[in-house]
């Protein structure tokens, strides 16, 4: 299992914008060949601090995706609506204490 979790800082004013859109693809991400899940995390304090964590069966799925047509429809549409740069990790899953 790979967990991806992905830190992303919109400007305010496009905030909306990336929910309306996220809420259009989620299920297509969610879905895809070897992700067993994701989710979309708002930050408490900070609306615009965005995260995702999605779980992966292998880097080689997640790489798929990354190099996908659905990839390739979302990033570069959001891309723009960053504060700043977006950040991600890759970790290994070595205890799930959510089953």
């Amino acid at each position: 299992m790979l967990v991806r979790v992905v830190k992303m800082k919109f400007e305010a004013q496009h905030l909306s914008a990336f929910l309306a859109h996220f809420e259009s693809v989620k299920w297509q991400v969610a879905q895809f060949e070897g992700c067993n899940g994701m989710q979309l995390l708002q930050d408490k304090n900070d609306p615009c601090l965005i995260f995702t964590y999605s779980i992966w069966q292998s880097e080689q799925d997640l790489d798929r995706y990354r190099e996908s047509e659905l990839f390739a429809s979302i990033w570069p549409k959001i891309k723009p609506w960053f504060a700043q740069k977006a950040e991600a990790w890759s970790l290994n899953q070595n205890f799930n204490g959510f089953i």
